[in-house]
């Protein structure tokens, strides 16, 4: 179950920044967030009310769910939304592969929890073989100030990515299924969206256009609903700082979407980073010890 939560997350995730790409122009990206988030709110509520599941959370959680709502499905995206406009993909990638490492220190800090030497190392490992995948882009750019501008929201949109990561971890050990918190944590991420959206002017609207429609009830089904499911659940069962260890293949996935979509020629450099990620995720699961305890 743990794998096929894992495999869902990045081949889902890996393939969201099409749907996001193809988004982006007339609508302001607030909008976009809050219509994506508001139709996947209401799916969830559907999917809570079929399997019978209660709606209404406990007085206790609430404020966990006001946070979750504001980190995850809120500023975490209007941050990444706003890196993606100023700074190359692969820049935007790199620092979002740092979300082991957060989850770790930030799990220590906060909850208590042990950091594991491996889930770092393998963070670490995965890092650098991002990196060297986006070496060629990032090439020139680092100069600018923009970028840095840029750099540092994206890692805002981490570290916000990161506590929404712990904020579920602590609700599901409080009982609460994934289908529940996300669904009101969403509903909370869309009406602050929305209101930020109209104090601001931006009109409400959507594109009439089937490819952004398109877009839309990808990133709200698939994205959302079963993307946002599917890790956060990993997250109550193995833990924060493991699960976004997926974090790390988004873009391996990615690249291999651009290179069958637009033309992306892979190099010794890209097999390289490839290579280095691979074996960050056999360190962070430390798969190497589980293989050769096994008996014989």
């Amino acid at each position: 179950m743990n794998f096929l939560l894992y495999m869902t997350t990045v081949l889902i995730w890996g393939t969201t920044w099409i749907a996001i790409k193809w988004q982006l122009g007339v609508v302001a990206a607030p909008v976009s967030i809050a219509w994506r988030f508001g139709l996947a709110a209401l799916m969830m509520f559907a999917l809570l009310c079929a399997a019978r599941r209660p709606l209404w959370p406990p007085r206790a959680a609430w404020r966990y769910l006001f946070a979750q709502g504001l980190a995850l499905f809120c500023l975490n995206f209007l941050c990444f939304y706003y890196a993606e406009n100023i700074v190359p993909s692969g820049l935007v990638a790199v620092v979002f592969s740092t979300a082991p490492l957060l989850n770790s220190i930030n799990g220590r800090l906060f909850m208590g929890r042990p950091l594991q030497a491996t889930t770092i190392g393998g963070a670490v490992l995965g890092l650098v073989g991002i990196a060297c995948l986006f070496l060629q882009q990032m090439t020139g750019h680092l100069a600018d100030p923009a970028t840095w501008l840029g750099l540092i929201a994206a890692f805002l949109g981490t570290l916000c990515f990161s506590i929404g990561n712990l904020l579920s971890s602590r609700m599901q050990s409080m009982g609460l299924h994934p289908f529940a918190t996300n669904g009101w944590a969403m509903l909370i991420g869309t009406a602050v969206l929305l209101i930020g959206s109209v104090s601001a002017g931006l009109p409400l609207r959507v594109e009439m256009d089937v490819r952004y429609l398109g877009a839309l009830a990808y990133l709200a089904v698939a994205g959302s609903v079963i993307g946002f499911t599917a890790y956060l659940t990993l997250v109550g069962r193995i833990g924060p700082e493991r699960a976004a260890y997926s974090t790390v293949l988004f873009p391996i996935v990615a690249l291999v979407a651009s290179t069958l979509f637009e033309g992306y020629r892979w190099t010794p450099l890209t097999f390289v980073g490839l290579l280095l990620v691979l074996l960050g995720n056999v360190v962070a699961f430390d798969l190497t010890r589980r293989i050769f305890a096994r008996p014989a």
